[in-house]
């Protein structure tokens, strides 16, 4: 899936949590003026402001996946309180399974572009390969100054946006109660079920996202 913002680190078979952890994890809020798009969750409704100026490639690829409807019924499968939110690669089966969904080639590392990991701002999840960043991003419940460029890395996670209404939304998703829980994700093209840590108890599902004007 991608990886994880370095904060605690991983007991999982490496291999499996660098495609499994698409991480996760920008300005002063209203300081961004690009395309806007809302997601509809169970919890409330996020509006995001992209910057598509400082994050042509990250903006562009993350709208590819909203026009194609690649979002609607996925899952914000990772919350840690405090520090960020991620999803926007999980789907959620009829039979209440979670399952990661395939994606496009992956995009170029866009973090140097100045913006901050700030409270409220949203970066692509990616593996330990900078440059393997897809569909999933975070959304940071906290200032997370430590996942700016350079990083731990020499890159960093790349902000590309910012929530612009629904911060209330993004505490109640930070709040909900999580555990370790089964999911199934992809290595390479094989689908395994391994457990993961932060997963929230009830899913968090994005029902829509659409742009918006």
């Amino acid at each position: 899936m991608g990886s994880y913002p370095y904060r605690n680190p991983s007991t999982m078979n490496p291999t499996l949590a660098a495609t499994l952890a698409a991480v996760l994890l920008c300005t002063a809020p209203g300081a961004f003026a690009g395309p806007k798009v809302l997601l509809k969750t169970n919890l409330g409704d996020i509006t995001i402001q992209l910057n598509d100026e400082k994050a042509p490639e990250s903006v562009r690829n993350f709208l590819s996946y909203v026009e194609e409807g690649f979002y609607d019924n996925t899952v914000f499968h990772r919350v840690i309180k405090g520090f960020m939110v991620q999803g926007g690669g999980f789907a959620l089966k009829g039979d209440g399974s979670i399952e990661q969904k395939p994606t496009k080639a992956p995009i170029q590392n866009e973090a140097k572009n100045g913006l901050a990991n700030k409270r409220g701002t949203v970066a692509m999840a990616r593996t330990g390969d900078p440059h393997s960043a897809t569909a999933q991003f975070f959304i940071n419940h906290s200032d997370n100054a430590n996942l700016d460029h350079p990083s731990f890395d020499g890159w960093g996670y790349a902000v590309f946006g910012e929530v612009s209404a629904g911060l209330d939304v993004l505490d109640k998703i930070a709040n909900v109660p999580t555990g370790a829980k089964a999911l199934k994700a992809r290595v390479g093209d094989e689908v395994r079920e391994a457990e993961m840590e932060d997963v929230p108890v009830e899913p968090v599902v994005i029902q829509s996202a659409k742009v918006v004007p």
